[in-house]
Formats: C-alpha cells, structure tokens, sequence
C-alpha cells in the first residue's frame, strides 16, 4: 500500500488548485522586483509622473493577486492535511482496536499523532515545490532578459545543488524512522509501568523497572540527537549553498553594473531577485528532507495497516467447560483467543475481559444488581469493598465515563464484583488482578475460591492467567501452548516439576 500516493490520489482536487494558486503567488512574487527596476527605470530615471502612477498601480494589483491566491490556496492545503490526517487516524485505531492486532501501546500514539500528521505534510510540501520551482523560473527568465550570465547561474545551479542536497534523503529517512520506533518503545513501556506501578511495588520491582525505562529512554535521547544532527547538518548545507548562490549573483551584478553592462533599474531587479531566490533556493534544497520524514512515517503506518491479524482458533475449545471446579489455564502465546471461544453468548457462560468497562453513573448502577443479600460478600471476596468504603457516598459515589477518575486497580475489582455477583454458572476471568497491588491479589484469589467453590458448589470458574496468587487456589491447572494441551496438574506439582511452566508464571 502506498500511502502517499494514495493521499495524493484522494486530495488531487484541492492539492492541484493548492499548487496552481501557490504557482501564481509565488510567480507574482518573482515579478515584484522586476517591476520595481521597471519602475526606476522608465519612471524614477526619466521622472515621468505619469509613468510613475501606472506601474504603481499595476505593482499594487500585483499585490492583490499574490494575496489572494496565496489565501485562497493554503485555505484548500491546510482542509486537504486536516482531512488525509484524520482518515489515517481512522485507519490507525480501527487497526490498533482489532485484537488481533500485535502493536505497541506507545506506537499507537506516535502512529495516530506524530506520524499520521507528518504523512500528510506532504500534500503541503508538493505545492511548496512547485510554488518554488514556478518562482525560480520566473526569476531565470527575468536574469535572461537582463544578462544571459545571470540567467545561467540559476539555471544550472539549482538542478546541481539539488542533486547534491537529494543523497542525503535515504540517510535521513533511516534516522527519523529510527528515532520514531525508538520514542514509540520508550512511550510502551512508560505506559506499562504507570499501569502495573502498584504491583511492582508489591513484589519489590520498581527498580529494575525503572531501570529499564531508564536504557530505553536514553536509547530515545540518542536517535532523536542522532536524526537532529542529520537534519541540522542538512539544513545548515542548504541554506549555506541557497546563500552562496543568491550572493553570487549580487556580486555577478554589480559587476556588470560597475562595466555598464546593466542600467540602474536592472541593478535594482538583479538585487531584488538575488535577495527574493533565497525563499525558492531554501524551499527545494531542504525539500527532500521533508519528502524523506513523509515517507518514514508513511512507511511505518503502512507496516501497521498491512499487519495481518492471526486467525482466532476456531472449533471446540481444548479445554472442556466445568462445573463446581476451579481451573487455571496458562495459554501461550494469545490467551485472548482462547478467552474469545468462550464468548458465544450462552447464558450459563459469562466471559470478564481482561480491560473492565465502566460507565457513566455510581457504582451502584456499574454493578447492576447491588441490591441482594450476597453484594457485602461479594464486595469482600473481590476487595472491591475498599473501593465503596473509601468515598464518602459509598455505593452512591459518582463515576465518569469508563471510570477515569478511578485508577486501573479499582476499576478491576469493581468489574470483578459485577461478575461474581451476576453468579453464572461458568465464570471465565481473564487476567483480573494484573492492576492491583500483591497483598490485594491474594486475597481476592482466596475471595473468589471461598465465593464460588465453598461445601457443595456446582459452580465453574476458569482463570486464565500467569498469576502465581490465581493459579495456586484452583483444583487444577492446565497449559496450552498453540492451542494443544502440552501439561495439566495442580499449581504446586506444575512448578515443582516443569521448568517451562516455571519460566511463565514464577518469573
């Protein structure tokens, strides 16, 4: 999928009204000093009033068009990389919102931010060029007419210059593409450690954790410095050769000048444009590093959206739905799939995703039916009874949308009441605890054995998880890597005697 070409292609309209306006302004604004040596010319020289009131006046409707044209042009440029960015932000989160999706959380924001923006630059940076390349060839034919020397100089320093300045595009493609995948990693894992702070404090990992992100942030610091040298050392070429170029012309002029080669007027044009080619010189020499960020980020949307998601199992599920036990599954690699089998609709079966939902209104309402005798036991065995008890109104107590004020820890164990207290009769929790602190893990395992498995329970519960607190309270626990059953047994027996499953859930 070409990305670019594709934006190009659904934005023609307004990109080719966008060049031809940026076209006229900027040719407009190469005839601003070749009027002006006109005017001293054939009006300040001879002192013709008349003469002076007329090419005034065409000067100010000169005016008038390069205004408008340039209004009216970046009017429809600046709608055309509104719009292309935000269809490429639908296209990033409706790829990132599949679950089958294997993206990072911090790639999804340089991705939907950072990157969607930058790619759609581009329907911007080609009317610049064009605008540019208009505007130097007004200016060349302009020398012409004066000095066929002049006319020369731009003529066949431009294309060497920007042949000079395009190999260094590919380098920096790489640097930017480098430093993008670097920040979205650093990005990923400040995210996953904001998220599981309280249990990395529970087991005491804060450090290591934060050494971690420590290495990768410095990994950051230094592809960002790496591609700003790259790209400062590009511009600084640039507008060093733009410089020496617009100077050698005003030196080249005055010269002619001096011989009297040229009249006063042409003096005032050849300088006017000298001083006008450093804006086009500027715009096409650093045009490739633009061209070359475009497609960095183009590149690295394209590598998500043509991701394609793994097919989720389909047929009967390995492991056989139970009634009145308490079964843990380690699945690798994609316990998600193995969650979604689950999730048919049946009503004896009620799947808790791992990411709990709440919505607009108190806890009250997010837990359905808090109005039975069991909700205080239920509160307890999913420790959501701090969570009631620690504001004012209790149960009454007020909840955003999808819980923002709450943090990720009270969201679960509100969602987790809401589940055992719906009391199905197969209860399957994906990963419930991964939010809350270790103290609070294990005590919500040893919850949710005593609600749903006491004397005489028919009821089912499958945990699918890697926590050790989870695993220990089932009757048995079961693995399955690719889909197959590769080992079955009690938690203790498991971590005594299998070294993989060892590797997985005790690390």
């Amino acid at each position: 999928m070409n990305l670019l070409g594709r934006a190009l292609l659904r934005n023609r309209g307004r990109v080719t009204c966008g060049s031809l306006l940026s076209g006229v302004h900027q040719g407009c604004e190469a005839l601003v000093p070749i009027l002006i040596g006109i005017i001293v010319d054939r009006a300040v020289a001879t002192q013709d009033v008349t003469m002076l009131i007329l090419w005034v006046g065409v000067l100010g409707a000169l005016f008038l068009v390069l205004t408008v044209a340039y209004r009216t042009g970046a009017r429809q440029l600046m709608r055309a990389i509104a719009d292309e960015a935000h269809r490429l932000r639908l296209e990033v989160a409706a790829k990132v919102l599949d679950p089958r999706t294997d993206v990072r959380t911090g790639d999804v924001l340089t991705l939907s931010a950072t990157d969607a923006d930058t790619t759609s630059y581009l329907l911007d940076y080609l009317p610049r060029l064009f605008g540019a390349l208009v505007a130097t060839a007004v200016s060349a034919i302009g020398l012409f007419l004066i000095s066929v020397p002049l006319g020369l100089v731009v003529l066949i320093g431009t294309p060497v210059v920007l042949a000079g300045l395009q190999r260094a595009a590919p380098r920096i493609t790489r640097r930017v593409t480098t430093r993008q995948e670097v920040a979205g990693r650093a990005a990923s894992l400040a995210t996953d450690l904001v998220t599981g702070l309280r249990p990395l404090r529970g087991i005491g990992a804060q450090d290591a954790a934060a050494d971690r992100y420590r290495e990768v942030s410095r990994e950051s610091l230094a592809a960002t410095l790496r591609a700003a040298k790259t790209l400062g050392w590009f511009q600084a070429a640039s507008d060093t050769v733009s410089t020496l170029v617009a100077c050698g012309i005003a030196i080249l002029a005055g010269w002619f000048a001096l011989t009297g080669r040229i009249t006063a007027g042409e003096l005032v044009t050849v300088i006017g444009l000298a001083a006008f080619l450093g804006e086009p010189f500027a715009t096409l020499s650093v045009a490739p590093g633009w061209f070359a960020s475009s497609r960095a980020s183009a590149e690295r949307i394209r590598a998500l959206l043509d991701q394609v998601p793994a097919e989720p199992p389909t047929g009967e599920s390995p492991i056989s739905p139970v009634r009145g036990e308490c079964v843990g599954v380690v699945a690798e690699p994609d316990a998600g799939a193995l969650v979604a089998l689950f999730d048919d609709g049946s009503p004896d079966v009620l799947v808790a995703p791992h990411l709990p939902e709440l919505f607009t209104g108190t806890i009250r309402d997010n837990l359905i039916d808090a109005s039975g005798s069991e909700l205080p036991a239920v509160l307890r065995a999913s420790a959501a009874d701090d969570v009631v008890a620690a504001h004012p109104d209790g149960l009454d107590h007020a909840i955003a949308d999808r819980g923002a004020a709450l943090s990720g820890g009270q969201r679960q164990r509100l969602a987790l009441a809401r589940a055992l207290l719906a009391c199905p009769p197969l209860l399957v929790l994906h990963e419930p605890t991964t939010a809350v602190d270790a103290v609070t893990e294990r005590a919500i395992a040893r919850g949710i054995r005593a609600l749903r498995h006491g004397p005489g329970s028919t009821l089912g519960t499958l945990l699918v998880t890697t926590s050790p607190a989870l695993l220990a309270i089932t009757d048995r626990v079961v693995v399955l890597r690719d889909g197959e059953v590769v080992a079955t047994g009690t938690h203790a027996s498991l971590a005594a005697t299998d070294e993989n499953y060892r590797t997985v859930v005790l690390r």
